[in-house]
């Protein structure tokens, strides 16, 4: 078995402030991800004849128009998985009752829009917890993709809000314990602690490659150009699952109104079209490589 789901994090522009700890944007460029990243990506998807599984943040869908765009989604063959109601960064640090809410309330806000019950579930900042696994399972979510076992990206994360601390700014991003990076790589149903094995809901990993554990997400992958992607993607073959996620940040570049960004996210500076060029070619490489492309429900019910 060889498959390859690809997923995309629809989180809007203002995160992407509150992470550099950067006032929101005003105006149109704060909703450019359901106003005009979205219908990239599925155009993308159509013309390489791969799904994709969106994970929306249901209160960006009390906009109508982002509600219309995400239905059009649904109603085109794409999986919508929930990624809360807010998308608070500090999610795990809430209590239960509040996660419980921001989940819940995420997939009803999500069912409002599209008719559609998401089945996944992805924790903002993938920083998850034995205590939000055990309010998934209470409420029925048929499996999450949030453990992300990256050693590069836990450091760099890490020392990015440090760096933003000692500018005298607040990312709104948390820093994850390191037990993260001792959890399984592939497929597997979390115990207790969620980085060992046992029998609670399926965990799908967002992937790093064989060896080294570098990240194989939509930042790696657009960042240095198609050669690049293409050894990434070979850099992960051998995996029965191939979990490539990425944001709707990715198919977006400074010229469709995020210049405040260029000082501060690399790749805001990468041109769409190299970014779709790099996107392509790993996606072709895996295709080469033998992997079909499925949503990541289909992945899931797989394993």
């Amino acid at each position: 078995m060889r498959l390859c789901a690809v997923s995309v994090d629809l989180d809007e522009i203002p995160n992407y402030f509150g992470i550099h700890g950067l006032p929101p944007p005003v105006g149109p460029s704060g909703t450019l991800v359901y106003d005009v990243a979205i219908d990239r990506l599925t155009a993308f998807a159509h013309e390489l004849s791969i799904p994709l599984t969106l994970f929306a943040i249901g209160s960006d869908l009390a906009r109508p128009a982002a509600a219309d765009r995400l239905r059009k989604a649904a109603d085109g063959g794409f999986e919508i998985a929930n990624h809360t109601l807010d998308h608070r960064y500090d999610l795990v640090r809430l209590g239960r009752d509040e996660i419980r809410r921001q989940v819940n309330e995420g997939a009803s806000a999500i069912e409002r829009a599209t008719g559609v019950v998401p089945m996944g579930f992805r924790a903002p900042g993938y920083t998850v917890t034995d205590e939000l696994f055990e309010v998934l399972e209470e409420l029925g979510v048929a499996y999450d993709s949030s453990v992300f076992p990256c050693p590069a990206y836990w450091a760099a994360k890490t020392a990015k809000i440090g760096l933003i601390r000692a500018l005298g700014r607040e990312s709104w991003s948390i820093v994850d314990t390191p037990n993260v990076l001792r959890a399984p790589v592939r497929p597997y149903r979390v115990g207790r602690p969620y980085w060992e094995r046992g029998a609670g809901i399926l965990e799908m990993p967002v992937q790093v490659t064989r060896g080294l554990r570098l990240p194989f997400f939509g930042t790696s992958v657009t960042l240095r150009g198609p050669e690049f992607a293409r050894w990434l993607a070979r850099s992960c073959e051998g995996e029965p699952v191939v979990n490539l996620e990425l944001h709707g940040i990715d198919v977006l570049d400074a010229a469709d109104g995020l210049a405040t960004l260029r000082t501060h996210q690399p790749d805001v500076r990468v041109p769409v079209d190299q970014k779709l060029l790099s996107l392509r070619a790993a996606i072709e490489e895996l295709r080469s490589l033998g992997y079909s492309f499925v949503t990541l429900k289909a992945a899931a019910q797989a394993m």
